[in-house]
């Protein structure tokens, strides 16, 4: 559905188009400093490795020590994974990791899920930096009058979490076989969780996490060097574009149809035009969906070939 919302999207942008506008967009994606997506992509591929780095100190508390090879190889393929299914990334992550290094599944799926929560309060950070410097802007495309919507959502919330609480008392006093495997993956994750506070490196950890978001900062940033008309963008655009781009990403599989118009649209707030500002975010986007793309499939078929030479 995501990426039949995405070729949607894509279809309804380009027929508002004149041909004028598809020339001026050629002729940016033309005359483009190629350079300078290829220090970004550059940027990306540290940024993987880093997160791969990263992973090893989350197991490390729990007996752990995985290949660090193994561990690049199913990062880059869960970036893959997510490009077709949203989230299934995870999933994919946590089970070559676990077929590959006697890894239980449950274990590593928690890890993942703590990179996750540590992930999000720096975006959140982020998304804070961004208010902090263009409050009005970021509000009206966040925070647009929904009514009474906002109340709806903290009713949801607070009865899942109800209903959450209910479910893990009634398995925990249960010694059906299945909700005892339940019990079980539920307390792997927990055990994945908890790792982040047992670690021994936190501060090794922390830089990374840093690192990470710097190099995702920085693959954007760069970018506006390649093309005229982004040049002149202050970096408080940078944060607002990165953020507003980052969101659109949740949309549909990997933003497709909705990052270059999402970004573009923040873009021509700061006086870049609506052409060049498109060519901006589908330049972005191509290039982060070639690398996920080259490097997650080749990732997959060389995890296997990688250990069973180790073996």
């Amino acid at each position: 559905m995501p990426i039949a919302i995405g070729i949607g999207l894509i279809w309804y942008s380009l027929s508002k188009l004149s041909a004028t506008d598809i020339q001026d967009i050629k002729t940016s994606f033309t005359t483009a400093n190629y350079w300078w997506v290829v220090l970004s992509l550059l940027c990306g591929v540290l940024s993987h490795l880093s997160r791969a780095y990263r992973w090893q100190f989350l197991l490390e508390p729990l007996g752990y020590k995985p290949k660090y090879m193994n561990s690049v190889l199913t990062v880059l393929v869960a970036y893959l994974v997510n490009l077709a299914i949203p989230r299934a990334g995870e999933v994919a992550r946590a089970t070559g990791i676990s077929k590959y290094e006697k890894i239980p599944f449950e274990k590593a799926f928690g890890t993942i899920v703590s990179e996750r929560v540590v992930d999000s309060v720096m975006l959140l950070l982020i998304i804070a930096a961004a208010f902090f410097l263009q409050t009005e802007l970021l509000s009206t495309y966040l925070f647009k009058d929904q009514g009474n919507s906002s109340y709806l959502i903290w009713y949801v919330l607070g009865g899942a979490a109800v209903l959450g609480l209910v479910f893990l008392w009634i398995i925990k006093r249960s010694t059906h076989p299945l909700l005892v495997k339940i019990q079980n993956f539920v307390y792997g994750l927990i055990q994945g969780v908890v790792s982040i506070f047992r670690m021994k490196k936190k501060w090794a950890f922390l830089a990374h996490t840093i690192f990470i978001w710097f190099m995702y900062l920085m693959m954007f940033y760069v970018v506006i060097f390649a093309i005229p008309e982004t040049v002149h963008l202050p970096f408080s655009a940078v944060i607002v574009g990165f953020v507003v781009g980052g969101l659109s990403m949740a949309l549909t599989n990997g933003g497709l149809g909705t990052y270059p118009v999402f970004v573009a649209s923040a873009l021509t707030l700061y006086g870049v035009g609506s052409n060049p500002a498109l060519a901006f975010g589908w330049i972005m986007w191509t290039a982060q969906t070639v690398m996920i793309v080259l490097f997650g499939g080749l990732s997959f078929l060389f995890l296997p070939i990688y250990n069973n030479k180790q073996a």
